[in-house]
């Protein structure tokens, strides 16, 4: 399937990350409409006034809004990011119960306004409410996933990058899991260029170790708590992680990203939604099936669906 000529984004949710969400895909050009959607009139107008003023500056495309779920007619992609947002020293899976019962009950009418359209969930927990909404929607499951890991992946690429003297691009690793305490890095794949992460050196970079690595990986987990704690929520970030997906959706780009879909048997993990590589297009995303993982990786996937099982399991539903 080519690109979509005259494609349309709605995001759901004018908060800090929703309107962060908007304000990059019109930057990036992700979109040719954008569409903001919040049930408070207010402020999603002036959201949606401040970068409607804006948009002399961002090519083509335009951006639209409102407090009436129609401005979300026709879309190709909706970004959920509407919900209780996480506070300093809480958890991810502790907004589970409010978010969950929020993400449930907007389903059937974004499905009336959009019925063809594929669905990201950012909102967190984003693994638990992606079986959510997919349990409410009835959608496939290539059609309805969360952005997943793919900004802990750009953090973790981030920080490597730094210690390795080279440019981001050129760091080949994943986050992989729960987008959440359970996460970790597919070390095994991990690449800086075509060398092996452990094997890579350069007259003014030394060899990392497995300890140096690990230390690494945990700044990477922890790193969206020292945001919050700091500012009150991560908004930048998410917002250009959010808009890169949403453009190999609408241009059928078959990108491969660490997105979180409803796992069906993907090494022995059925019904719960994790982050592994997948293939993000037109329809959707479908998990790389044949993703190597060693065997330790593979305990770390199962402690991470075992974890969220859990979350799911004590939902109030």
């Amino acid at each position: 399937m080519a690109a979509r000529e005259n494609s349309k984004l709605t995001v759901v949710g004018a908060g800090s990350v929703g309107a962060s969400v908007a304000y990059a895909a019109l930057i990036r050009g992700s979109a040719r409409h954008v569409a903001l959607y919040d049930i408070a009139t207010d402020k999603v107008e002036a959201e949606v006034l401040d970068l409607a003023h804006g948009t002399q500056f961002v090519g083509a495309s335009e951006i639209t809004g409102g407090s009436d779920l129609a401005v979300a007619e026709g879309s190709h992609v909706v970004v959920i990011t509407a919900g209780a947002k996480q506070r300093p020293g809480q958890s991810r899976t502790e907004l589970a119960d409010v978010n969950a019962g929020i993400v449930e009950g907007m389903m059937p009418g974004l499905l009336e306004v959009a019925p063809d359209a594929v669905f990201m969930l950012v909102t967190n927990p984003c693994d638990v409410l992606t079986v959510i909404a997919a349990e409410a929607s009835g959608l496939p499951h290539h059609r309805i996933f969360s952005s997943g890991t793919v900004l802990d992946t750009s953090r973790l690429r981030w920080k490597l990058a730094q210690r390795a003297g080279v440019s981001t691009s050129s760091v080949h690793a994943n986050i992989i899991g729960e987008h959440g305490d359970t996460e970790f890095p597919l070390w095994s794949e991990a690449m800086i260029g075509p060398v092996p992460i452990l094997e890579w050196q350069t007259d003014t970079c030394p060899r990392m170790t497995v300890e140096e690595l690990d230390r690494i990986a945990i700044d990477v987990r922890d790193a969206a708590y020292r945001v919050i704690k700091g500012k009150g929520a991560t908004n930048y970030a998410i917002g250009l992680s959010s808009a890169r997906i949403v453009e190999a959706v609408l241009q059928d780009e078959r990108a491969v990203l660490p997105v979180s879909t409803v796992l069906t048997d993907f090494h022995g993990i059925d019904g719960v939604a994790l982050s592994v590589p997948s293939i993000v297009g037109a329809t959707g995303a479908e998990p790389v099936r044949n993703t190597p993982f060693s065997d330790a990786e593979l305990t770390l996937l199962g402690r991470s669906a075992d974890a969220l099982s859990s979350v799911i399991a004590g939902l109030a539903r």
